[in-house]
């Protein structure tokens, strides 16, 4: 009893100070969340729980859902052909430089599903700090996809290493494309619905609306779409992506809606998914031989090679804002821990390469925000490219 008072008390101080200890050492409130979970759960403070655990697990797939928000299917798609192509060159390199990693220095293959990674996760929480600037712009558009990639990538490889390229592998993929099929279909179908009968829209979410119903709705597309996930046997962060993506594409009237339900999160649960994450990195572990080593490697890699293939877009954002939107790409940390737990525990990684993910996923969201922090000068150049204006 006295280690769960204990457990939410500290939850709680985390919650309530992080954002102070943050502006104190001019640093962003997430790493402080993660490190203070690796404090306070190394002493002892915080402890495993299956309630802790589990608001947890909410909290990340609510941060999915608001990376969904940030992402209009109906601009996507009107995103000129030379941009979108721009956009897969940008994920074909990421790929390619992460082959050409993995094999020079003789890694086992599954850095190269690992070292590509793209979640917008993170990137969500910079448009928080920095508006809606043309990097963030471009940088959610093309992330948005890149993450749909990596939950594709990371739901194969899960059903890989746990049950082989056999029968569940198939039925696995043969799931996922039937799910995207479908999802493509109510997409278009609700398009065209929400067009003809624009009455509805107003319907589900008025205008006036002293029940929350607009929230109501949002939380049962959530639940609704990671039930499916569930009862697939998919990932369910991609349900949830999926789910926040309805909110922006069909209800644009409510325009404060995205705002509303990231307050939300962001104000309690996401921040302890990000001080669970904490808990799971040991801090003996730092201490291994060639740990931090490892771990720097594998985070400017990563970083290097986002930036470097993000230069396909300099004529379009120019040299300042290209690496920006290369390094809000450089910080996939819940993906990347979470394929990395899959691949330890399929023995794909050893001990030494599962800690040095964690920490170079820690690495990472430090060292990006606080180069961000630095690169960002106000205004940056707004001359950008007229494709840019389709997103």
């Amino acid at each position: 009893m006295f280690d769960d008072v204990l457990l939410l008390i500290t939850l709680s101080l985390i919650v309530i100070f992080s954002p102070f200890i943050a502006n104190l050492i001019k640093m962003p409130t997430t790493p402080v969340e993660i490190i203070l979970g690796a404090v306070f759960g190394y002493i002892g403070f915080l402890h495993h729980h299956y309630l802790f655990e589990l608001v947890a697990e909410v909290g990340f797939l609510y941060l999915m859902f608001i990376a969904g928000t940030e992402v209009d299917i109906k601009k996507v798609l009107r995103t000129n052909s030379a941009l979108m192509r721009r956009i897969l060159i940008y994920l074909l390199l990421l790929y390619l430089f992460s082959l050409s990693f993995t094999f020079y220095f003789g890694l086992g293959k599954i850095f190269i599903v690992l070292l590509p990674l793209i979640s917008v996760g993170l990137v969500v929480t910079l448009s928080k700090e920095y508006g809606k600037t043309p990097w963030l712009t471009l940088g959610m558009t093309a992330g948005g996809i890149g993450e749909v990639v990596s939950i594709a990538v990371l739901t194969l490889t899960a059903t890989a290493l746990q049950d082989g390229f056999g029968f569940a592998f198939l039925k696995s993929m043969g799931s996922l494309a039937f799910f995207i099929f479908i999802t493509y279909l109510l997409f278009r179908a609700l398009r065209i619905l929400f067009w003809w009968f624009p009455e509805v829209g107003t319907a589900l979410m008025p205008h006036n609306d002293n029940q929350e119903q607009d929230l109501r709705l949002s939380i049962g597309i959530l639940l609704i779409l990671v039930a499916v996930m569930l009862y697939l046997h998919l990932e369910l962060a991609f349900g949830a992506f999926i789910a926040g993506m309805f909110i922006p594409t069909f209800f644009t009237h409510k325009h404060d809606l995205p705002h509303r339900l990231a307050s939300y999160g962001f104000g309690f649960l996401i921040p302890v998914f990000f001080i669970n994450i904490g808990t799971t990195f040991n801090l003996d572990a730092l201490f291994m031989d060639g740990l931090v080593t490892t771990a720097l490697m594998i985070t400017i890699a990563m970083i290097v090679m986002r930036v470097a293939s993000a230069l396909i877009f300099k004529n379009i954002l120019g040299y300042r804002a290209t690496i920006l939107m290369g390094l809000s790409h450089s910080m996939p940390l819940t993906l990347l821990i979470a394929v990395a737990t899959i691949a330890y525990h399929s023995n794909s990684i050893d001990k030494l390469h599962y800690f040095a993910f964690i920490l170079a996923a820690l690495f990472q969201v430090i060292v990006v925000t606080l180069l961000i922090k630095l690169i960002h000068k106000e205004p940056l150049p707004e001359n950008v490219n007229k494709s840019l204006e389709a997103l």
